[in-house]
Order: C-alpha cells, then sequence, then structure tokens
C-alpha cells in the first residue's frame, strides 16, 4: 500500500479537496496522510476523510522523510508562503524529500509560474489524479 502526504495550510481546502477525491476514487487501497500547517488545515483534511493527520512543522519535517508521495501546492516548497505559515525548515524538508512530489500551480505569492493555465481547481485535481496519481499509483503493477 502506497502512502501519500496531503501537505496543505490555512483552511485546509485545497488538501480536503483533493483527498476527497482520491478517497472516492481509491478508497482504503491508499494511506492518506493529512499535515496541516496549522490545526484547522489538519482538521479539515480529516474530515476529508485522511487515514491519519498531524500539524506543524515538526510534523512535516519528520514524516516527508517516510512517504511514497507528497502533494499539495507549489507553496509548501515556499518558505514564508500561505501567510507565513510555511517555515524555512518545513519547505526544505519538502523539497529536499526523496520521494516524488506532485505540486498545484496554486499559489497566493507574488510568484508567477509561466506555462501555467488559469484552471479550476476542480480540473487542476482531476488532472493530478488522471495524469499523474493514476501512473504513480501504476507503476509495478
Amino acid at each position: 500500500m502506497k502512502t501519500i502526504c496531503v501537505i496543505d495550510g490555512q483552511g485546509g481546502g485545497i488538501g480536503s479537496t483533493l483527498i476527497r477525491q482520491i478517497k472516492a476514487r481509491y478508497g482504503e487501497s491508499v494511506e492518506i496522510l493529512a499535515l496541516g500547517t496549522n490545526a484547522i488545515a489538519t482538521a479539515q483534511m480529516l474530515k476529508a476523510k485522511a487515514n491519519r493527520g498531524a500539524s506543524g512543522e515538526n510534523a512535516i519535517v519528520q514524516t516527508v522523510r517516510r512517504v511514497d508521495l507528497i502533494l499539495g501546492p507549489i507553496g509548501i516548497i515556499m518558505a514564508h508562503s500561505m501567510m507565513g505559515e510555511v517555515t524555512v525548515r518545513m519547505a526544505e524538508a519538502v523539497a529536499s524529500s526523496a520521494c516524488p512530489k506532485i505540486l498545484l500551480p496554486l499559489s497566493q505569492e507574488r510568484v508567477a509560474i509561466v506555462g501555467a493555465l488559469a484552471i479550476p481547481l476542480p480540473r487542476l485535481i482531476e488532472q493530478l489524479i488522471e495524469e499523474h496519481l493514476v501512473p504513480f499509483l501504476n507503476q509495478g503493477v
């Protein structure tokens, strides 16, 4: 069973949406860990049926070392993003984790991602699942 880590901050809306869609498709055949930069984000992702959850810097730094895949908005690899919630240690730990990362090009920061189209969140999540998650989970099958 693959362990997927979903990281989100602020209200946890992006992470919750991701988790709901993955659980609808894969059920309990994958383990989803919800890591919130704060307790509210974690609580929302747990309501979306994540298997387990934790909040804060140390939880993120320690957990990303031992998961199979990391999902979240691009801000999780940018220090001080999400209104300052993503610490330098968090961003460094996520970016340097040996596992693959699939990031959504959503940012409230003053960062433009050239080539990223303005696609609504539901379509981005569908694309993430179909074009990236499905092939990842089907590796070695």
